[in-house]
């Protein structure tokens, strides 16, 4: 009955598809009650009214998230059932934002030691080396909440690049800096070259590096950065269903403490377990995280549109969209579903994007007059962020967030121009403007949460496993197995080729 049930609603969805694409947004956008795609959740306005969708449209949507038993799905996640399957895992990034475990032992210990680092004057620099989620959520909060810092000056390290590290070393005093070495296995290969360059670095000015360094790592790892040379006082652990690119609400986050203090962290926590809350809690046709979810199925399943774009209108956000892009990407990038049979359809759009206003001078010429039509997230504050409190400071955020909203508008209703066809612009390109008061700590937990849920909400109804990412591994594998030269046979005449002249003698 269900897949009956399912293939109606699904015809239903392609119908609406076909009708929508055949309409002007500009004549969507007049329709009576068209404000109903405008929701709102505390001071977070999510305005939907310049997509390509109709009520019909929603309302098929909406079945699709019964017939899928979304609500079912969303309960079992929160309530600890080992919904990443592949590795028997439960989810648990929710968990460690809630007041119970903000009051936890674990995280008071971690508080006072981001707190003791912040107090002491002999700590000027600290230096994150981790990669992936280890180092994306971390540099992205902790560029976002810049006006918030007060503790030392964090650098983060995630390229084994070695200008990478050798770059943030030039501005870092070896007698003054904490390395945090974060790794959810501890066997990260990039992540554990990097600290035994620090390592290094920190030895040959005389520094005792197991004073220097700590580690952040899975609850099953600490033996493994003991056994490394860290102090087991200074190994903060996290717990295993707690996915990288989900996990800069726990300890990986330690450098974000020690940026804004455990105060301000806290409060982006609560900002964060308010979403939770919402999209647990709220009827499907109000819950943000379950409609932007079904927009991203609604986009890449049924308008067949391959992208997504996330353009914040903050300087400050500008490693957002590459926060997102692993997110989204990793969580869903899938080509089987949860029980390991084919896709017959794609999940998971191409998630890319950069800060506005500098993106309109680059790639937005693509977004308004290309073939191609990529649906966008606009995010913008009301409010400039804190500190900049001067009238001046005001009309001049008042000007990015009038080009933010421009940009929706020139983009949904385009300028036909025929009699000139270098200057037509066809618009119906559908976007999202997300908005809310001003970027405090608050503000973006619950913004990230969003994102998240969005993620997780998409990757239900697609019918994959959001929570595993085995993509990653067989280049590493590949990698491991060329470091160690065994059967090397196995590779191409051109790889072997390149490895002769990277290993040739040096001149």
């Amino acid at each position: 009955m269900q897949d009956k049930q399912f293939s109606q609603i699904d015809g239903a969805l392609n119908k609406a598809a076909s009708r929508v694409l055949a309409t002007s947004l500009s004549s969507l956008m007049q329709m009576p009650n068209r404000d109903q795609f405008i929701y709102q959740f505390e001071d977070l306005t999510v305005d939907c009214t310049r997509q390509l969708l109709d009520f019909d449209g929603l309302t098929a949507l909406l079945r699709l998230a019964e017939n899928c038993q979304l609500q079912i799905r969303i309960g079992e996640m929160f309530s600890g059932v080992p919904v990443n399957i592949t590795e028997h895992r439960p989810v648990q990034h929710m968990a460690v934002r809630t007041p119970d475990h903000m009051a936890s032992v674990a995280y008071q210990k971690l508080f006072a030691f981001a707190e003791s680092v912040r107090r002491n004057p002999d700590n000027t620099s600290v230096v994150n080396l981790g990669i992936g989620g280890s180092d994306l959520g971390p540099k992205m909060v902790t560029q976002a909440l810049a006006g918030y810092h007060d503790g030392p000056v964090c650098h983060f390290v995630g390229n084994i690049c070695p200008t990478d590290l050798h770059d943030v070393l030039a501005k870092c005093d070896p007698h003054k800096t904490l390395f945090i070495v974060t790794s959810k296995t501890f066997t990260t290969a990039e992540t554990l070259a990097n600290a035994m360059m620090a390592k290094h670095w920190l030895e040959q000015h005389g520094v005792d590096a197991g004073a220097a360094m700590v580690a952040v790592t899975a609850a099953g790892a600490g033996a493994r950065a003991q056994a490394w040379g860290i102090d087991p006082d200074h190994v903060f652990a996290f717990a295993d269903g707690i996915g990288g690119r989900y996990s800069l609400w726990s300890s990986v986050g330690l450098s974000i403490m020690i940026a804004i203090g455990s105060e301000n962290f806290s409060r982006m926590l609560a900002g964060a377990y308010a979403m939770d809350r919402h999209v647990q809690q709220a009827a499907l046709a109000q819950n943000i995280g379950v409609i932007m979810g079904l927009l991203r199925v609604w986009c890449r399943r049924y308008l067949q549109l391959p992208a997504y774009g996330l353009i914040p209108y903050d300087q400050r956000l500008a490693s957002f969209p590459a926060w997102a892009q692993q997110l989204e990407m990793e969580s869903n990038g899938k080509s089987v579903d949860r029980q390991g049979y084919p896709l017959q359809l794609p999940a998971g759009p191409l998630i890319w994007g950069a800060s506005g206003t500098c993106a309109q001078h680059s790639f937005f010429q693509w977004l308004h007059q290309s073939v191609d039509i990529t649906p966008i997230d606009i995010l913008v504050a009301i409010k400039p962020a804190a500190g900049l409190d001067d009238q001046i400071w005001h009309d001049h955020h008042k000007l990015l967030a009038i080009n933010a909203v421009a940009q929706t508008e020139a983009l949904a209703k385009g300028a036909p121009n025929l009699a000139e066809p270098h200057r037509h612009f066809p618009g119906n390109r559908p976007s999202v403007l997300i908005s809310w008061d001003q970027t405090t700590p608050y503000a973006l937990g619950r913004l990230l949460a969003l994102y998240e849920h969005i993620t997780v909400i998409s990757g239900f109804l697609w019918g994959v496993n959001s929570f595993d990412q085995w993509g990653v591994e067989l280049g590493k594998q590949m990698a491991n197995q060329i470091q160690s030269g065994e059967s090397l046979e196995h590779f191409s005449p051109a790889a072997r080729a390149f490895l002769d002249r990277l290993n040739a003698p040096r001149t």
